[in-house]
C-alpha cells in the first residue's frame, strides 16, 4: 500500500512538473514561434494551455467511466507513457502548430490519470485519514510545479528551452511502466463495503444521486472559481514578474527569467508543500469539531487570498516576494480538503466517475479559460495587472462558494458511508 502511494505521488510529480515547463519557458518560446509583430502573441501562447486543458477535461469522462469499469493502474500507466512522449516531442516542435499539437496530446494522457489516481487512493485509506493522505497526494501541485519552473527556466538557460521538455521523459517511461505492474486495490475496500469489488456496481442511478448532491455541487463550483483566478496566474506570472523587472530575451534575459523561476519555483515549494501537508492535518482533526470543516476552512482561507494577492500586485520587489508566499500558503491550505470532500460524499464505484466530472468542470469553466482571458487582456489594456485583477475577483466567489456548502458537508458524508454499505 505504501509502495503505491510513493508511486502515485511520484507521478503527480512528474505531471506537474510537465505542465510548468511550458509556463516557464513561455518568453523563449513566443520568441522563436511567434513573429514579434504579432499584438495578439500572449494571446495565443494563453491558448497552449488552453488547448491541453481543453482536451483534459473532455476525455476525463471517458477515462473516469473506463476507470469504473477496468483496471485502473493500467489505464493509468498507459496515460502516464502517452503524456510522457507527448512532452518529450514538445521540444522537437518548430512551430507553433506542432507543439499545440503535442499539448493536445499531453492533455489526452493526463486525462487517463487524472479521475483515476484518487480513486485508488481511496480505496487504501479509509474517509477518517482520506484528507491527509490525499495531501501528501497533492503536494506534488506546488512541488512539481516549482520543479517544472526551475527545471524548465535552469536547462532553458544552459541549453535552449527544446531541452526543457526533453529532460523529464526517461523518469516519465520509468512509472509509467511501473504503474502498468501494481496490484489493484479492492473497490470500496475501505468504506465498510462486504466483498470489495463484488458488491460494488456502477449504476445510472448513483450518477443520478451525485448530481443531486449539494455537498459535491458546492465544492466543484468553489473549485472551478479558484481554479479560474490560480490556473491563469500560475501560467503567466513568470513572465509577468519577468517583464515587471525589466527583462528581455536576450542573454541577460534569460538569465533574469531563470533567476525568476528559481524564486518563484521556491516560494512554491515552500509555501504550497506546507500549505497543502498542513491544510491536510488542521482539517482532519477538526472535521469532527467544525460543522463541514473541510469546506468552511477552505472557504475561510480564500477570502484572505484575494487580498494577500493585491498586494503581490502592487506592492514592490522583494516585498511582493513576501506577500506571494503567504498568498500561495493559503490557497494550497485546501488541496487535501476540497479533493477528499469528492471522495468522502460519493459511492465507491462511481468516485472515478465523480472526479472526471469535478474535473471537467473545474476545467472547462477554470483554467481552460482563463490562461487566454488574461492574454487578451493583457495585449489589449497593455497592463497585466489589469488582467490578473478581472480574474483574482474569481478567489473570492470560490471562498463564498466552499462556505455555503459546509452546512451540507457532514450529512452528505454519511449518506455517502451508509449507501456503500447498503
Amino acid at each position: 500500500m505504501r509502495y503505491s502511494l510513493v508511486l502515485l505521488l511520484s507521478i503527480n510529480l512528474i505531471n506537474y512538473i510537465d505542465r510548468y515547463i511550458l509556463a516557464a519557458v513561455e518568453p523563449l518560446i513566443r520568441k522563436d514561434l511567434l513573429s514579434a509583430d504579432d499584438k495578439d502573441a500572449k494571446f495565443w501562447m494563453g491558448t497552449l494551455s488552453t488547448a491541453f486543458l481543453i482536451t483534459y477535461m473532455v476525455t476525463a469522462p471517458l477515462f473516469g467511466y473506463l476507470g469504473d469499469r477496468t483496471r485502473r493502474w493500467t489505464v493509468v500507466g498507459i496515460g502516464v507513457l502517452l503524456w510522457t512522449l507527448a512532452t518529450g516531442a514538445c521540444g522537437l516542435a518548430e512551430s507553433f502548430w506542432m507543439l499545440l499539437a503535442m499539448r493536445v496530446l499531453v492533455g489526452l494522457g493526463e486525462a487517463a490519470w487524472g479521475p483515476i489516481a484518487p480513486t485508488i487512493i481511496s480505496d487504501m485509506y479509509p474517509t477518517s485519514k482520506r484528507g491527509w493522505v490525499l495531501s501528501w497526494f497533492y503536494v506534488a501541485i506546488p512541488v512539481g510545479s516549482a520543479l517544472g519552473y526551475i527545471l524548465g527556466g535552469g536547462v532553458a538557460n544552459w541549453k535552449s528551452w527544446h531541452w526543457a521538455f526533453f529532460v523529464v521523459v526517461p523518469p516519465g517511461i520509468l512509472l509509467g511502466l511501473l504503474a502498468l505492474f501494481r496490484p489493484e486495490p479492492r473497490r470500496g475496500g475501505m468504506d465498510g463495503v462486504d466483498g470489495g469489488a463484488a458488491r460494488v456496481k456502477f449504476s445510472w442511478p448513483l450518477v443520478g444521486a451525485l448530481v443531486r448532491n449539494r455537498s459535491f455541487r458546492y465544492n466543484t463550483l468553489g473549485m472551478t472559481a479558484m481554479t479560474f483566478a490560480v490556473g491563469g496566474m500560475s501560467f503567466w506570472m513568470p513572465s509577468y514578474i519577468h517583464e515587471r523587472l525589466g527583462g528581455g530575451t536576450d542573454e541577460a534575459g534569460r538569465s533574469l527569467l531563470a533567476k525568476v523561476n528559481m524564486i518563484f519555483g521556491a516560494i512554491t515549494v515552500v509555501a504550497g508543500l506546507s500549505g497543502t501537508l498542513i491544510g491536510g492535518y488542521v482539517c482532519d482533526k477538526l472535521r469532527t469539531r467544525i460543522r463541514g470543516a473541510y469546506a468552511a476552512i477552505s472557504g475561510a482561507t480564500m477570502l484572505v487570498v484575494f487580498p494577500l494577492f493585491l498586494l503581490v500586485l502592487f506592492m514592490p520587489f522583494p516585498w511582493a516576494w513576501v506577500f506571494m508566499f503567504f498568498a500561495m500558503f493559503c490557497i494550497f491550505f485546501s488541496t487535501g480538503p476540497t479533493n477528499a470532500i469528492i471522495a468522502n460524499v460519493t459511492h465507491p464505484s462511481i468516485r472515478a466517475t465523480a472526479f472526471a466530472v469535478n474535473i471537467f468542470t473545474i476545467h472547462a469553466l477554470g483554467d481552460a479559460i482563463s490562461p487566454s482571458v488574461i492574454g487578451l487582456v493583457a495585449d489589449r489594456t497593455h497592463s497585466m495587472n489589469t488582467a490578473f485583477m478581472l480574474v483574482g475577483l474569481a478567489i473570492i466567489v470560490g471562498g463564498v462558494l466552499w462556505m455555503l456548502g459546509a452546512k451540507f458537508l457532514d450529512r452528505d458524508t454519511v449518506n455517502a458511508t451508509n449507501a456503500a454499505k447498503a
